[in-house]
């Protein structure tokens, strides 16, 4: 499962000739939605993934039910040199905002938005200034864990357990509204900034359940709003592409294993600040991860203390 797929009409890695790149088959066949996108081969049955991922026999905590239910994780894999990303990044934008009907939930759910850009599109002639590796590796562990044919851009995955093409507004509300919830982690963060060049944050972190027979990580991630770029290559050459929620970098700050409920967790996590860095535009998010499985098992924001 080391195939990519851009979700423009059938296209594949920007219409090149599949035997002249890497890791990708000339015999794949493009599967298509009633409306003619390209989907994974799995995607039609986006929500039946996690059911699916459910029954692996790892153990996890209970779904939480009235107002113990905390954020759901929106994670989303795009990239600056994919024709089809920039109206999937417009809509993650208005989800996040809340703004258009389409993007509406029927009940208020508090959600937690990070966008990974993948580098595996830059061959087209657009490098994207955001893109990572590790976050296609990141978007390939979910291929695997989906048990996806191949990773895509765009794409959205739920709570780490479901996934659907990123430009579909009514699947990705569909996506959020049943997916399980579990109660927010109770984290306690310090900020403090060792030089300029960095941001380092202290967290305590403790849970309302007991893990019992499994893992769950706590990630903490530091992620950009409001960026603007002038594309003169590539795809989109021509466009100003506008992207939010993008994620400027990401680690583990604790591990839970054979863990009580409400016993703290204490990590410690340093990130490198890039040229540019304006904490007004900048958020941290912290959810709770098996490594495993990849499900999530909670997500909070955190605000940025206005001395940093």
């Amino acid at each position: 499962m080391s195939r990519f797929f851009c979700c423009c009409g059938g296209r594949r890695r920007g219409g090149e000739d599949a035997s002249k790149v890497n890791n990708h088959s000339s015999a794949e066949s493009d599967l298509r939605s009633e409306n003619g996108e390209s989907v994974s081969s799995k995607q039609n049955g986006a929500s039946e993934l996690g059911a699916d991922a459910r029954k692996s026999g790892v153990r996890g905590p209970k779904p939480a039910k009235g107002a113990n239910q905390g954020a759901v994780l929106v994670e989303m894999f795009t990239s600056q040199g994919c024709t089809s990303c920039p109206p999937a990044d417009a809509l993650i934008s208005r989800l996040g905002r809340g703004e258009g009907d389409d993007v509406k939930l029927e009940n208020p759910i508090p959600l937690v938005i990070l966008a990974f850009h993948v580098e595996y599109w830059d061959y087209l002639g657009w490098k994207d200034p955001f893109a990572s590796s590790a976050w296609t590796l990141k978007q390939r562990a979910y291929g695997q864990a989906l048990e996806q044919d191949r990773i895509y851009t765009p794409e959205v995955v739920v709570q780490g357990r479901s996934h659907c093409i990123a430009s579909n507004a009514s699947s990705i509300v569909s996506l959020i509204q049943s997916a399980d919830r579990f109660p927010a982690p109770d984290v306690q963060a310090v900020f403090s900034r060792p030089s300029p060049l960095f941001l380092q944050i202290s967290l305590s972190v403790s849970l309302k359940f007991k893990v019992e027979g499994y893992t769950l990580d706590a990630m903490l991630a530091i992620y950009e709003n409001g960026l603007v770029t002038d594309c003169n290559k590539g795809e989109n050459k021509g466009k100003l592409l506008t992207n939010d929620y993008v994620v400027r970098g990401l680690h583990k700050a604790c591990s839970f294993q054979d863990w009580p409920a409400k016993k703290m967790s204490r990590g410690e996590v340093t990130f490198q600040l890039w040229d540019g860095f304006v904490k007004s535009k900048c958020g941290v998010a912290v959810f709770l991860q098996n490594p495993e499985t990849m499900e999530v098992y909670g997500a909070q924001q955190l605000e940025l203390p206005n001395d940093i």
